[in-house]
């Protein structure tokens, strides 16, 4: 009998996880083009609602926290640090939200061709991205008006904070994008926790104010929540450079904590590339 060489064949329905998405490039393209441009499909502004949606929510969180509760009088530029801190919380919301919905969203490809079930997460992610731009363009923008200068120090925590946040968006949106196709509460679940996201921050008020209250070991473990840590870090880099002799300062604990948030991110991929191939067997067959 002739020995038959199966070397370049592979297991149905089971790939490389995350490896696969750098294989499979232009069909993520695909889908990161769908997305964009399916977003705004059919509303007579498109695009220009990226740019009001956060300047409305600016403008109610700065009025309630920057003027009436007087916020702003304590810390300066308040404008700069709290829109710095709403774009990147936006930015989580919509990524961790997205990716969740990801496979639902995207049933009929999922039931009719197999490709790497991680792409549509991670595509999520990068949409959400693209959103995040002009966001972070105006942030930039006023901040080069009200003094702000370039530095290693700076743009390192822009870019570091920015990966926080992305890298937590993909992982913990396989681990429940993947639960959302069994168990449609899963949707719920996350909706309720990003009901909570600019508040688990120092983004509507500044970090002294949890430290006052907090005994040590607890503000530390707040402090390295990542989103915490990316809102710190985007003070860092926009924030920070603007002000002179600013009696706020960023926490000295931040360093401290910085590695562990670090750690939690990279974790959060691992797991929910875990938990994703767990359930991704059975995708079709639930939905």
């Amino acid at each position: 009998m002739t020995d038959i060489d199966l070397s370049e064949f592979r297991t149905p329905g089971r790939g490389k996880g995350l490896l696969d998405v750098f294989r499979w490039r232009y069909l993520l393209r695909l889908l990161v083009r769908k997305g964009t441009q399916t977003r705004y499909r059919g509303s007579v502004l498109g695009w220009v609602w990226s740019y009001v949606k956060p300047a409305a929510q600016f403008v109610m969180f700065y009025i309630v926290m920057g003027v009436f509760l007087r916020f702003g009088a304590e810390i300066p530029n308040f404008a700069v640090y709290l829109f710095s801190g709403i774009v990147l919380v936006n930015f989580f919301s919509e990524g961790f939200g997205n990716a969740t919905r990801s496979i639902v969203d995207n049933e009929a490809l999922v039931k009719k061709i197999y490709l790497p079930r991680e792409l549509f997460p991670i595509a999520a992610v990068i949409v959400s991205f693209t959103h995040f731009l002009p966001q972070l363009a105006i942030l930039l923008l006023a901040s080069i008006v009200l003094g702000w200068t370039p530095s290693l120090v700076g743009i390192a925590a822009i870019l570091l904070g920015t990966f926080l946040i992305a890298a937590v968006s993909i992982g913990f949106g396989m681990i429940f994008g993947a639960l959302n196709v069994a168990f449609r509460d899963a949707q719920n679940f996350v909706e309720l926790v990003l009901m909570f996201a600019t508040w688990a921050a120092p983004v509507l008020y500044s970090w002294d104010l949890v430290a006052r209250v907090l005994p040590s070991w607890l503000f530390h473990l707040y402090l390295a929540n990542p989103l915490s840590a990316a809102v710190e870090l985007f003070h860092i880099g926009f924030w920070l450079p603007t002000t002179t002799d600013s009696p706020l300062q960023p926490p000295a604990e931040l360093w401290t904590v910085l590695p562990y948030s670090v750690a939690f991110a990279v974790l959060s991929l691992v797991l929910g590339q875990l938990v994703f191939r767990h359930f991704e067997r059975r995708f079709a067959q639930e939905l």
